[in-house]
């Protein structure tokens, strides 16, 4: 499926912004985003295995939270970085 890759993101997919992944759930999706571009996923996700308060992520323009999200090769995943600062 289409994974959308934020620019803060993009140094860990070669500065790719799209990108293809595989997965049944969100949760594999991500696994297997990390199997191609290895350290992505924890920027991401948190120790807990939880989503980072600051990223999120959104199934076919639907923001999701859950990892065990179900999804099809049809999805488009787009993840989204908050930006902070002062």
């Amino acid at each position: 499926m289409k994974v959308l890759i934020p620019g803060p993101l993009r140094s860990y997919t070669q500065g790719r912004h799209e990108v293809e992944a595989r997965g049944a759930t969100l949760a594999e999706t991500l696994h297997d985003l990390d199997r191609i571009y290895p350290g992505i996923r924890f920027r991401m996700i948190d120790e807990q295995d939880a989503v980072r308060r600051h990223m999120r992520i959104f199934v076919n323009r639907e923001q999701v939270r859950l990892l065990d999200t179900p999804l099809r090769a049809s999805d488009e995943v787009l993840i989204v970085q908050a930006l902070s600062g002062g």
